[in-house]
């Protein structure tokens, strides 16, 4: 049931209970800052105090609104280089996984893609992307296990410029956003891609779990100041989560969401629209 659903059923044909609304728009990982704001502006009305369930809704459908922006800004590829793509989050958010469906969401609009397995950490991690890059019939550039990454993002690149794609998506290790000297990592690959193209990585998205609730806004926090992340790529929306944490992260730190993973298959991947994920998730 929609966030939104759920509540009208609680406050059907009651007064409004603002410490019961304030609660529940909390739950929905939306944030103390925009709770607050979505209250004062119920509050500003006359007669806030007769305010129906159906007045609330409207209020808060309006306010997330105006702090999403309508449509996310497309991936677009540069003219006679590589655009790198830098994948970044912790462990279990569907961070390679998601590395392939984007490639796949690229290639499906005629871009050619090449893949670089840069988690070296996780051997795993290697023979999973190489697993989608075979299916999707894309080129992946692997190390050994426990090489460099920043150093095989140096290689990438080449491999990429040589063969003409459109798209490099390096695939990162996962990494706690607590420990500095993995982030401080990130920065090295940054640094080494940088050699070949002063503005590459020329996007850096953190993937979140939409479950994880106010978890992804710490992650997000961390990771921008540590890296400067130019978008998300949300996963789960297809589950328990509530989808709010994406308005809190683009409240407080401006950072878009730019693609929502809405389920397991290679294809459940798409472009995000704030009027439709508030219509469908709220």
């Amino acid at each position: 049931m929609k966030f939104f659903e759920a509540l009208a059923q609680t406050f059907a044909g009651k007064p409004i209970d603002w410490d019961k609304l304030e609660e529940a728009l909390v739950r929905a990982d939306l944030g103390v800052p925009i709770t607050t704001r979505i209250i004062a502006k119920l509050q500003e009305r006359e007669a806030w105090s007769l305010l129906g369930i159906s007045d609330v809704i409207k209020v808060a459908r309006e306010e997330l609104l105006s702090i999403l922006p309508d449509r996310s800004d497309p991936l677009l590829p540069l003219k006679g280089k590589p655009k790198v793509i830098l994948v970044v989050g912790v462990n279990g958010t569907g961070k390679t996984t998601s590395t392939a469906k984007l490639a796949n969401y690229l290639k499906q609009d005629r871009h050619a893609v090449l893949l670089a397995a840069a988690d070296t950490f996780r051997a795993a991690a290697i023979e999973q992307l190489g697993i989608w890059a075979d299916r999707l019939g894309l080129e992946m550039i692997r190390g050994q296990y426990n090489a460099d990454p920043a150093a095989l993002c140096y290689e990438a690149y080449q491999a990429a410029a040589k063969r003409q794609v459109d798209f490099l998506i390096c695939d990162t290790a996962g990494r706690l956003h607590t420990k500095s000297n993995l982030m401080a990592e990130l920065n090295k690959m940054k640094r080494s891609l940088a050699k070949h193209d002063p503005a590459a990585p020329h996007e850096t998205l953190l993937v979140v779990d939409a479950t994880t609730g106010s978890n992804a806004l710490n992650q997000a926090r961390e990771f921008h100041q540590a890296i400067g992340l130019t978008g998300l790529i949300v996963t789960k929306l297809d589950g328990s989560g509530k989808g709010g944490i994406i308005v809190a992260i683009q409240d407080e730190l401006g950072i878009s969401t730019r693609f929502m993973g809405t389920g397991e298959k290679i294809e459940d991947l798409r472009p995000f629209n704030a009027p439709e994920f508030v219509a469908e998730m709220f």
